[in-house]
């Protein structure tokens, strides 16, 4: 069976199961997704599940840009819808993105009163930026590129106001529990400071997962260390459908000095107008492509990929389109320039392609619904649809206050008012055996080092073929360490899908498939069933060339093993 074989329509979206099991309901990570969840389903309780204290771990902290809406005059959601559909490379579900661009206004209406202070001028209207493939200037942000940060911090202080919501801090979850009904709860870990490796159960009726992108699989990332997939992992070992996993977003402009995590040069200093240049100072980008630096990101990514392989670096100059404005505009950024010991005022600024956003996830439809009962998915872990193959730039933001909305509404149809539900008990089951660290850390450089060099900007059958291979070697190795095998299964599902689209399209980019195929033009979809398959057939692929190339041997040419 082919990873596409699978349609949309024949995904089966559950809602909660109908038995009231005791728990309530928990919500995984605590970034924009997860938060803005918990406060549209108040005064329902529920509990919050976060691996670092509120405000530590998430990408929403980091986003730059802002959220996209049409909310400018002259703009249009149609208009956005459009731009949404052309970025992402025919795959977009355009319902999605319909509904999606339809409902932004209102959810920027939910942050404000929230205590989101977005940009305004003096008449009162937002100051918004254009960025890439926008057709219009539609990015609501704070104080300049401060976005997800001031965001963050505003549902934050409203979290800790509502008391129908309950906070389980330094908790990560490894698995879900589950029976012939649907998901039955959660099994958490401590982390080092709540004592680590000792693991704890969490009885639920719902489950909302919220835990993020895959970034900390590759080498070089935008995201924090947390983004490492597990939920993708532990989502379809319970039977979820996961949509489009080799669609991975690779950011452009991540600053070139050598940081894990990478620091973020937005978006937006390209709005602005600031140029990439090679190691010879040329503006090489106006040979790519119609709209130069503010072309669609995977093609941006490509270009500058293509120029460091051929032995440059590659540079943002600011120095002109915003000069001594800089770090009034862009404070975060200018920040971390200054970190690196660079003046981006007075010099160009060192960048590179870095792991950023994952389009693919676990397959929901318009309520956030997966295909396991009870069990949500709402942010960059979950696919909707709405990204296709190349996510529009701060659609991110916008799809997870959407979402969570539209699932907090689905869930409270399913729960009622919530007075059934009780905050549910953890339970201690104590620990997995004493892990070799050394081994957990030099398996986890090898996994990184396999997706960045093979799962990366530029794939081929080759390379994806190694790599499937070598994570599944890793797998094995990895035995009894819950994580790892939750961060290789993550891996595979990537690495499997991203072999069987024989094509480009998007993020995904096939050297020996450069062209999109038409036949292509649609969402694909893998369970873990489906990944196994595909790697017996790579096994015995790669067992057929090892014993032809004996078989051609003799005495007079022998063969190297």
């Amino acid at each position: 069976m082919r990873a596409d074989d699978l349609r949309l329509d024949e995904v089966t979206f559950r809602p909660a199961k109908a038995n009231q099991t005791p728990g309530d309901i928990v919500i995984v990570g605590a970034g924009l997704a997860g938060l803005f969840t918990a406060l549209k389903l108040a005064p329902v309780p529920v509990t919050v599940v976060a691996a670092a204290p509120l405000g530590e771990g998430a990408s929403s902290v980091w986003a730059q840009g802002g959220i996209a809406a049409a909310v400018g005059e002259g703009d249009t959601a149609e208009r956005h819808a459009a731009d949404t559909i052309a970025a992402g490379a025919g795959i977009v579900d355009e319902a999605i993105a319909h509904l999606v661009a339809s409902e932004a206004s209102g959810r920027i209406a939910d942050l404000l009163r929230y205590g989101v202070p977005f940009d305004r001028d003096l008449e009162g209207h937002f100051v918004l930026s254009r960025e890439a493939a926008h057709s219009r200037h539609r990015v609501v942000r704070v104080a300049g590129d401060r976005a997800g940060a001031a965001i963050m911090q505003a549902l934050i202080a409203e979290v800790r106001r509502t008391p129908s919501i309950r906070l389980l801090e330094g908790y990560e979850a490894v698995d879900l529990i589950t029976s012939g009904k649907g998901v039955e709860g959660l099994r958490l870990k401590r982390n080092a400071a709540r004592g680590n490796g000792i693991y704890e159960l969490l009885p639920a009726r719902v489950v909302v997962l919220a835990t993020g992108g895959i970034g900390a699989l590759y080498r070089t990332t935008t995201n924090p260390a947390y983004a490492r997939g597990e939920a993708l992992a532990f989502a379809a070992r319970a039977g979820a459908t996961i949509a489009d996993a080799e669609m991975v977003q690779f950011h452009p402009t991540a600053l070139d000095v050598g940081a894990d995590p990478a620091p973020l040069a937005s978006e937006a200093l390209r709005g602005e107008g600031a140029h990439l240049v090679n190691a010879d100072g040329r503006r090489f980008m106006v040979d790519v492509h119609r709209d130069a630096e503010l072309a669609p990101r995977d093609i941006v990514a490509r270009a500058v990929a293509t120029e460091i392989a051929a032995g440059g670096r590659v540079f943002l100059d600011c120095r002109e389109a915003i000069g001594a404005r800089f770090p009034a505009l862009f404070p975060t950024v200018y920040a971390h320039c200054r970190a690196a010991g660079i003046d981006p005022v007075a010099e160009p600024i060192p960048v590179a392609p870095a792991e950023h956003y994952h389009m693919g996830g676990i397959a929901t439809d318009d309520r956030g619904r997966t295909s396991v009962a009870g069990l949500w998915a709402i942010g960059e872990v979950a696919s909707t649809g709405l990204h296709g193959a190349n996510r529009l730039a701060s659609n991110s933001l916008l799809e997870a206050v959407v979402f969570g909305a539209r699932a907090a509404d689905d869930i409270r149809a399913t729960v009622g008012d919530g007075r059934d539900l009780r905050a549910a008990a953890l339970h201690p089951v104590g620990g997995e055996a004493q892990l070799d660290l050394e081994l957990h850390d030099s398996i986890v450089g090898e996994l990184r080092d396999a997706m960045s060099n093979d799962v990366g900007v530029v794939r081929n059958r080759r390379g994806l073929t190694s790599a499937l291979i070598r994570l599944a070697d890793l797998a094995e190795q990895a035995e009894g360490d819950t994580q790892l095998a939750n961060m290789l299964l993550a891996a595979r599902l990537v690495t499997g899908s991203a072999l069987l689209r024989t094509e480009s399209r998007g993020g995904h980019f096939r050297s020996d498939f450069p062209e999109a195929d038409p036949r292509q033009a649609h969402r694909s979809f893998i369970s873990v069933a489906t990944l196994r398959e595909i790697e017996a057939g790579v096994a015995a692929s790669a067992v057929a060339r090892i014993s032809e190339t004996y078989l051609a041997c003799d005495a007079d040419q022998p063969c190297a093993p």
